[in-house]
């Protein structure tokens, strides 16, 4: 029972939910187990490449190291078989010390160290303890036969030997070769006919030359070479070094090799490699957590890139199911939209049953809707002109009586040239003002018009100044007609006849952040906290008061208020005017506007 009400609700999903779920079903589960699949491969490939990778550079390592050993092991078979070397090794046998001879081997020597480098010097000994050296020397009470380094030589019957760096040796440097500079390798000339030895060829490899083969091998970021001879010593190891010594029973008995060790709290890993002909093994030394690193960084992009097949699974399961699903819930889904009045949408499926026929009528019935709010719009838009040009006959006439009181009164007083120019300014003000029958003029046409009104009223007066900043880049553009008068003649009335002294109106223009900007400025006698927050009140209601022409047409701001309702009704409530005032300081209004290049028809 339980099962069947369970099956119930499953059919009860929509057929778009169900093909999603199945096909999520049938595409993540495979690809995050090919990712753990992938990120085990990869984990083990990057192990084995890292290996493969060191022992390789290792490997090219040990060739150059050879290559260098191999050529000092050719120069002490070079120097064994000349005969100058020969006669000197048996001088003990054949008589007294040769001048000649020795120079002649100096200059033999001197050649080898100018044509190999990596030769730092060479010295011959014969069995009695004389000894020849383009670059050593010996103190005269040392017996060199009872060196460790001629001895080893000895021990071996003429089979070439590597030293390593020398220790204890009673030898100076001309060039004051340190011994950590330098690797000795000797060699013992024996008779071939008696097997005695004759003598020692010892010569010092300049260690600077392993150096240059190693310093720029970099394994990851802070990984290195280091080369360490059959007995653990050091024959060369960079400074900043994440292990100092390579205990031998860590490598003891193996040629080459992968290990890790713990040391100073950080998990090293070792790779190593020992050169059959040196007997020398190079290490390769990094941090175990770098190779995790890379581990990680792969894991990272893997788990990305399975994250985004599942999201692209998911899109395409919603494709799918969708291009799958009836389309009817489409058309549904339409109407849905149309029903909360978005008329816009359309159905485009190119159909011809029944549901393309449904769909066309859909779509012809929203043409129709569509038609018919334009309709509407339109006749609200005449409607909002007709409003405007009612409002506009309401400005207040009387400021032509007064101009004209204003002209008989000095026509009367005494005859001036400044008579005329009231009477141009009221000219120009009458113009402006007709525009021919036009609604939007030109900003300039507008601040010309207030300038006449403004020298009206200051020859009237006389106690006010005023001033007037225009950015240049805006004075072509269009306002309505008849916005800043009415504000003026407020801060006149209200503000500056109320005060005593002369007071200041500023009208600035400017643009602000793609609208048109105008603020006029006023120091009179301001208002107070209660009248600001009415006039901000009324100014919200702009619209409504104004067509209540018996309740606000003789109350103080109908002007004000006749301009908010005129921009409010023809760009929007977002634009208009902002008042702020203070007391006996004075009051500035901001009007907003949008900005226009062009006429409005």
């Amino acid at each position: 029972m339980i099962l069947l009400k369970h099956w119930l609700q499953i059919n009860d999903l929509p057929i778009r939910y169900k093909l999603i779920s199945h096909f999520l079903i049938i595409s993540i589960i495979p690809i995050i187990c090919l990712g753990f699949l992938i990120n085990g491969i990869v984990e083990r490939v990057i192990e084995r490449q890292v290996s493969d990778n060191t022992l390789q550079l290792i490997g090219e390592v040990n060739k150059s190291i050879e290559f260098y050993i191999n050529n000092i092991q050719s120069i002490t078979y070079l120097i064994g078989f000349n005969e100058e070397v020969q006669y000197f090794l048996e001088r003990d046998v054949e008589g007294e010390p040769n001048t000649s001879n020795e120079y002649q081997i100096q200059r033999f020597l001197r050649d080898f160290t100018t044509l190999s480098p990596e030769v730092a010097g060479i010295m011959v000994i014969n069995s009695k303890g004389d000894y020849i050296s383009n670059e050593y020397y010996a103190p005269s009470t040392q017996d060199l036969t009872e060196e460790s380094w001629y001895k080893e030589a000895i021990e071996n019957k003429g089979i070439f030997k590597i030293i390593g760096q020398p220790t204890g040796r009673s030898l100076s440097s001309l060039v004051n070769y340190q011994n950590d500079e330098v690797v000795s390798v000797v060699r013992a000339v024996v008779d071939p006919y008696t097997q005695d030895v004759l003598g020692v060829i010892m010569i010092d490899l300049k260690l600077r030359v392993i150096a240059e083969t190693l310093v720029d091998v970099r394994l990851g970021k802070t990984g290195y070479l280091m080369v360490i001879d059959e007995l653990g010593k050091e024959i060369y190891q960079q400074d900043d070094s994440l292990i100092k010594t390579i205990p031998r029973d860590w490598i003891e008995g193996k040629n080459s090799g992968t290990l890790s060790k713990e040391v100073d709290g950080q998990r090293l890993q070792l790779i190593y490699q020992k050169s059959p002909f040196t007997n020398w093994t190079t290490v390769g030394v990094f941090p175990l957590e770098e190779t995790i690193f890379e581990l990680r960084e792969i894991r990272f992009y893997l788990i990305g890139f399975i994250f985004l097949l599942m999201v692209f699974g998911i899109h395409i399961s919603y494709v799918l199911s969708n291009s799958l699903s009836h389309p009817i819930t489409q058309l549904m889904r339409f109407m849905r939209k149309a029903e909360a009045g978005e008329f816009h949408v359309r159905y485009k499926e190119k159909r011809n049953d029944e549901i393309g026929m449904l769909g066309r009528s859909f779509n012809k019935m929203l043409q129709q809707i569509n038609h018919l709010i334009l309709l509407t719009k339109r006749h609200e838009r005449e409607k909002r002109d007709a409003e405007f040009r009612s409002l506009q006959a309401n400005i207040n006439p009387h400021f032509l009586y007064n101009t004209l009181d204003t002209i008989q009164w000095m026509a009367r007083k005494r005859d001036a040239d400044d008579v005329a120019d009231v009477v141009e300014s009221l000219a120009k003000l009458f113009r402006i003002g007709l525009s021919k029958g036009r609604d939007i003029i030109p900003l300039e046409d507008e601040l010309d018009h207030i300038r006449s009104y403004l020298m009206i009223q200051k020859t009237r007066y006389r106690n006010i100044n005023y001033q007037i900043h225009v950015e240049e880049s805006i004075r072509p553009l269009y306002v309505i007609k008849f916005i800043l008068q009415p504000i003026i003649e407020n801060a006149i009335y209200h503000g500056i006849k109320e005060r005593r002294g002369p007071g200041n109106i500023v009208v600035t223009a400017q643009e602000k952040e793609g609208d048109l900007l105008i603020t006029v400025e006023d120091d009179g006698t301001g208002m107070s906290e209660i009248q600001l927050e009415e006039m901000r009140q009324a100014l919200r209601e702009a619209i409504a008061r104004t067509e209540n022409k018996g309740e606000t047409m003789n109350k103080k701001g109908y002007g004000m208020l006749n301009v908010q309702a005129r921009i409010q009704l023809a760009f929007g409530e977002r634009y208009g005017i902002h008042i702020n005032s203070e007391e006996k300081v004075g009051t500035t209004v901001e009007i907003l506007i949008p900005m226009q290049k062009n006429k409005i028809d």
